[in-house]
């Protein structure tokens, strides 16, 4: 018999050795209360997440604690998951995803905030002071004005990227759209920015 045409031997499997479970494994069980499976679903996604959390939030304090939340509610919503719908992975991304970006808006919404109160204490200072800070509080609301005018996606987009100081590649990470098309919004939002500001300077 040619020796080449003999089967290769199959390596025998350890007895008691178990291959390692899925991701998906994990999230049924999880789903049923197991908290064991939890642990190891977590040491399996925490990377992933955290990374790109990170991209979005930039703070890694902030980071941290969104990976955090986008965990636990993974323990809580496990049931909800289906295997039809795509990998645990991914379903644990597009959370972590929608969770960052709620992070951003609030942060830019506290922003404003501090913005604000910075002008209600300018009250009772000298009057040029006050004068100035009046000034300077309707020159934004002029633009805020202004924003208004433009459409969602735009606004954003030159939010992001001009107050919030976040690159073009960083904004299309945040806003889930092609870095090309982020580039456009921006464009064609300053050029409505800059007729608007002309026309109501």
């Amino acid at each position: 018999m040619d020796e080449t045409a003999r089967p290769r031997p199959v390596a025998a499997v350890p007895a008691g050795a178990e291959q390692a479970p899925t991701a998906e494994d994990l999230m049924a069980q999880v789903a049923k209360g197991d908290e064991r499976a939890f642990e190891l679903l977590y040491d399996r996604l925490a990377g992933p997440v955290f990374g790109l959390v990170r991209r979005i939030v930039r703070d890694s304090a902030q980071s941290e604690e969104v990976t955090q939340e986008v965990l636990v509610e993974l323990w809580k919503i496990a049931t909800r998951y289906s295997p039809e719908k795509g990998s645990a992975l991914n379903w644990a991304m597009t959370l972590a995803h929608r969770r960052a970006v709620d992070r951003v808006r609030s942060a830019r919404a506290g922003t404003e905030r501090e913005q604000k109160a910075t002008f209600e204490a300018a009250r009772g200072r000298p009057f040029d002071e006050v004068a100035e800070s009046v000034t300077a509080r309707l020159e934004r609301s002029q633009v805020r004005r202004c924003l208004e005018s433009l459409t969602e996606l735009q606004r954003e987009s030159v939010l992001l990227a001009y107050y919030q100081g976040y690159t073009y590649r960083e904004v299309a990470d945040v806003l889930a759209t092609p870095q090309g098309t982020i580039k456009t919004r921006v464009r064609d939002g300053l050029i409505r920015l800059r007729d608007c500001l002309g026309v109501t300077a």
